[in-house]
């Protein structure tokens, strides 16, 4: 598409959702709700493993960091969303609205990395427990975590790069609850054949590799678990696990059906959208608690006033 004008605008409005105008408080309580609870759970869960000495595993290394990416993920959309029920409140800069899809697909991709990494420790764990402490080590996991955001940073440059290399014109209104690629694309003043293209080999790239490796190593902890000849200690090793799948499944399931249908009209995009960014880091902490012994026990004595030894 042609503009006549072509000079970045200084602002763009973002639609947000419809919804009826009696649903309006009730929805802005809800987000608030959301925001501080995923806040909570979350800074619950870095508290207690570091405050629990049985719980500085590489496990929970990787847990914390995820918590820490929820919160960051949780924090880059979910009070823009609540700002749009507020007068005015739907207006964002350009700079404000670039920055807000570099720090999406950055923390975005490092958590989906994240994912692939926490498979990775649990095959360790599972499949070679006698060498584990010594491939899992604090060196390697403090490797693999920075890995996991350099590739998420590499990965958001190149994405927001192309993405405001293009031109705009006078449109500013974003038809979508955030700033994100394929809402921008809509307002771009050229061809964007190639930035889709982007976007499917990218995404597709990402989210397949990880889910393959993510596969692969649960097809060898399965069977490393059926070896298992005591029912408690296959019970047990399933529990670990089964945590881990369900987040990796309520993640990306919505990512790839979101962003790989990057020309989509759906309405329902916008619902889509938030069960990754809302709905997913509030989840993450309760699942991960629910299922997990250690972690109960720990919390447990916190509740108790007896600070985790």
């Amino acid at each position: 598409m042609e503009c006549p004008n072509q000079t970045a605008p200084a602002a763009f409005i973002i639609s947000g959702f419809p919804f009826p105008k009696e649903l309006q408080v009730p929805l802005l309580l809800f987000f608030v709700l959301m925001y501080i609870l995923t806040l909570c759970g979350n800074s619950l869960i870095v508290w207690v493993v570091a405050s629990d000495v049985h719980l500085h595993k590489p496990m929970y290394w990787f847990l914390c960091h995820l918590s820490i990416l929820d919160m960051a993920f949780s924090s880059i959309v979910v009070p823009r969303v609540i700002a749009g029920f507020i007068p005015g409140g739907k207006i964002i800069s350009f700079g404000e609205c670039m920055c807000q899809v570099f720090f999406l697909h950055f923390l975005g991709c490092t958590e989906s990395l994240l994912y692939t990494v926490m498979a990775y420790d649990r095959f360790i764990a599972i499949c070679k427990p006698l060498h584990y402490s010594n491939i899992m080590n604090w060196r390697t996991c403090l490797i693999l975590s920075l890995g996991t955001m350099m590739g998420g940073c590499l990965n958001s440059t190149l994405e927001t790069t192309l993405t405001f290399r293009l031109p705009y014109g006078w449109r500013n209104r974003i038809d979508y609850v955030f700033c994100d690629i394929p809402a921008l694309l809509k307002l771009a003043c050229a061809d964007t054949t190639l930035n889709e293209m982007v976007i499917l080999v990218d995404v597709g790239l990402v989210a397949m590799t990880c889910f393959i490796l993510i596969l692969t190593s649960y097809v060898y902890i399965v069977a490393a678990i059926l070896r298992i000849s005591s029912s408690e200690g296959r019970r047990r090793a399933f529990s670990t696990c089964t945590a881990h799948i369900t987040v990796v499944v309520i993640y990306y399931v919505p990512v790839v059906f979101h962003y790989l249908r990057p020309a989509s009209q759906d309405s329902i995009d916008g619902v889509v959208s938030m069960f990754y960014t809302t709905i997913t880091p509030f989840l993450n902490p309760v699942i991960y608690t629910l299922r997990n012994k250690e972690m109960k026990t720990a919390l447990s004595k916190l509740w108790a006033g007896n600070p985790p030894e």
